[in-house]
C-alpha cells in the first residue's frame, strides 16, 4: 500500500468529529467500526469541519451524518449522489463525502450511481457493502449471493449479483478501491487515498450486518483464513499472499492464476501492480470468486485503480466563464420571457 502524509499534528481529534447523539446501529455492527475510522482520519485531513459534507441516502449506513460533527444532509432513497453532485457544481471548495448502501447506491440508486462517476465529481463515495437489506429486515439486495435464502427470497435467489467494483469500472471511475470493517488501518489508509484523490474515488467497504447477514465476509477477516483468501495490493509491489508469503498471482497471458513460491517461481515471476493500468485493473476487479468453490482465487483489497482526468466541476465553471467572456452576463428576466411573446387580451 502506497503512503499518503496527513498532518501529524492536527488542531482537532477524532472526538471533535463526534456528535451528542446516541449512535443506533445493532450492538456488533460492522458500521461502528467505519465510522470510528472516519472519525480517525478526518482530522489529519486538514479539512475545516464547515467545510466537510456528509451525504446519505437511505439504508442503515445512511445515519452516517447524525453521528458526524459536520455539516450532513440524510436524503432520499438512492438520489444522494444526485444531490451531492449538485452541492459541488455549486460548492466545489467543499470536502463531500457520500455515504451509501449496496441496496441504496445499486439498485434504486444505481443509474446515479454510474452517472456520477463518469462525470467525475471531485467527491468520496463509500458504499458500505454487507450483501443485505439491513434497515428494511433482511432482504436479498443487489450484491446478494445467488441462492440467498431471504425473507423475500425463501426459496433462495435467483437473481446474479453485481460485482460493485467492476461496475465503477465499466462506469470510467477515476478511483476504484475496497478495503474491510475489520481492518481498521487498511480501512484508514483507504480513506485517506479516497480524499486525496482528485476526482470521484469509489471505495467499496465489506461491512458485516450481524444480525442479518453474519459472517458473509468471514473467509476475508477472520484471522484463520485472512492471509490464504484475502490479497492486498500495494503499487509497484508483486502480489503475494498466503499465511507465509508464500504464494502469488502470475498472469498466464489475460489469465491470473496461482503459484507457489519456491522450487524455480521467485518474486520477480509475480504480477506487480500499477494502479495505473487500466487493463490490468479490469482483470483484477473480475477476481470475484466464490469462496466455496475450490480452485478459487483470493479477492483483492486496495487500490485497484486511479486516474487522473478533468473534474465535472471545473469543466462546468471554466465553461460559464468562457461563455461570460465572450457573451457578457446573462439578464434572467430576458430568458425566461424568451424571443416569442403573446399578448392575450
Amino acid at each position: 500500500m502506497s503512503t499518503i502524509e496527513i498532518d501529524p499534528k492536527p488542531l482537532l481529534t477524532a472526538k471533535d468529529f463526534a456528535t451528542d447523539q446516541e449512535v443506533r446501529w445493532c450492538p456488533g455492527c460492522g458500521d461502528y467500526s467505519i465510522l470510528a475510522q472516519v472519525q480517525k482520519v478526518m482530522p489529519g485531513l486538514g479539512v475545516p469541519r464547515e467545510n466537510i459534507v456528509i451525504i446519505s441516502g437511505i439504508g442503515c449506513s445512511s445515519r452516517f451524518p447524525y453521528y458526524m460533527n459536520t455539516y450532513g444532509m440524510h436524503s432520499i432513497h438512492g438520489r444522494a449522489t444526485a444531490i451531492a453532485s449538485g452541492l459541488k457544481a455549486t460548492r466545489p471548495e467543499l470536502s463531500v463525502w457520500i455515504v451509501t448502501g449496496d441496496g441504496d447506491s445499486l439498485s434504486i440508486g444505481g443509474n446515479h450511481t454510474i452517472h456520477l462517476l463518469r462525470r467525475n465529481f471531485d467527491v468520496n463515495i463509500l458504499l458500505f457493502n454487507n450483501q443485505i437489506y439491513g434497515l428494511t429486515k433482511g432482504q436479498y439486495s443487489p450484491t446478494s449471493e445467488e441462492s440467498k435464502v431471504t425473507k423475500s427470497t425463501p426459496y433462495g435467489s435467483i437473481d446474479h449479483p453485481f460485482n460493485p467494483l467492476a461496475l465503477a469500472m465499466g462506469a470510467d471511475a477515476s478511483f476504484v478501491a475496497r478495503s474491510m470493517d475489520r481492518d481498521p488501518k487498511h480501512l484508514q489508509e483507504m480513506l485517506v487515498r479516497s480524499h486525496a484523490h482528485r476526482g470521484a474515488s469509489f471505495l467499496e467497504i465489506y461491512q458485516n450486518c450481524n444480525i442479518f447477514n453474519d459472517g458473509a465476509f468471514e473467509i476475508f477477516t477472520e484471522k484463520s483464513s485472512k492471509p490464504t483468501e484475502a490479497i492486498f495490493l500495494q503499487q509497484g509491489k508483486p502480489l503475494v499472499f498466503g499465511a507465509e508469503q508464500n504464494k502469488g498471482i502470475k498472469l498466464d497471458g489475460f489469465k491470473p492464476v496461482v503459484v507457489e513460491l519456491g522450487n524455480g517461481v521467485s518474486a520477480d515471476d509475480l504480477w506487480v501492480h500499477d494502479e495505473k493500468d487500466f487493463y490490468k485493473a479490469q482483470i483484477l476487479v473480475r477476481m470475484f470468486d466464490d469462496p466455496r468453490i475450490e480452485g478459487h482465487l483470493p479477492r483483492p483489497f486496495g487500490v485497484f485503480y486511479e486516474n487522473d482526468r478533468a473534474c465535472y466541476e471545473d469543466v462546468l465553471n471554466l465553461q460559464i466563464e468562457e461563455v461570460i467572456a465572450t457573451k457578457g452576463k446573462g439578464d434572467l428576466d430576458k430568458m425566461l420571457r424568451g424571443n416569442e411573446v403573446w399578448t392575450i387580451s
